[in-house]
């Protein structure tokens, strides 16, 4: 199993001994959760915050974009050094385009899902992107409760991929711990994003490591 810790939840007071805590783990890659306070009721980190992250943690980051016209922003991205970019299949009117403008500038292209959002809407473009986020959370907030049929969702989407013969990895970010991890990945996930389950432990490094090892 990949996992990916979100910044999110790090303390932020102590942002370089928390990247540090991951560059030393068995953490796959950083999940960054950019919000613009319009797509979701929150604001989280911009770029200048991306820059200093870049260029001290070893890990590949992975960024999720909950923000509005995420297509502005590609060009930006490629350029701090970001491996993913995963935009919100909510938020782009033209899907297809902007993930090959994220393709075409060297980077891995993903598209995100709401909870209320079918895995049917995906059957067009699965086969073009790299990953594919379910948020088994509403988006905005860290912390949040788990919604049970994120794993039937997953399901499905693992049902699409092989059908389709898409090389797309799943990728869960919500109320993710070791339980729900361990369903998550019997339902065929491949990424779990985790955010207060690893910074908010007494032992990062073994919250970690349990999600790696489901």
């Amino acid at each position: 199993m990949e996992v990916s810790p979100s910044l999110l939840s790090a303390d932020f007071a102590r942002l370089a001994d928390e990247i540090e805590m991951i560059n030393s783990s068995e953490a796959d890659m950083l999940h960054l959760d950019v919000m613009d306070g319009v797509f979701v009721p929150n604001i989280s980190f911009g770029f200048p915050v991306i820059k200093s992250v870049a260029k001290h943690c070893k890990k590949p980051l992975d960024a999720h974009l909950m923000i509005v016209e995420p297509q502005k922003w590609v060009s930006q991205l490629s350029e701090l050094g970001v491996r993913i970019m995963n935009v919100h299949q909510e938020a782009c009117s033209h899907l297809h385009r902007t993930i090959y403008q994220i393709k075409e500038a060297g980077m891995e292209a993903g598209v995100t899902i709401n909870p209320a959002t079918p895995v049917m809407l995906l059957q067009d473009i699965i086969r073009d992107v790299d990953l594919v986020l379910i948020m088994s959370v509403n988006p905005g907030f860290g912390g949040q409760k788990f919604i049970p049929h994120s794993v039937d969702k997953v399901r499905e989407l693992r049902a699409l991929i092989e059908r389709t013969g898409s090389k797309a990895k799943i990728q869960v970010d919500g109320g993710v711990n070791g339980e729900t991890g361990k369903l998550l990945a019997e339902a065929g996930a491949d990424n779990l994003v985790a955010g207060s389950y690893v910074f908010g432990a007494k032992d990062p490094h073994q919250a970690i490591s349990t999600l790696k090892h489901l």
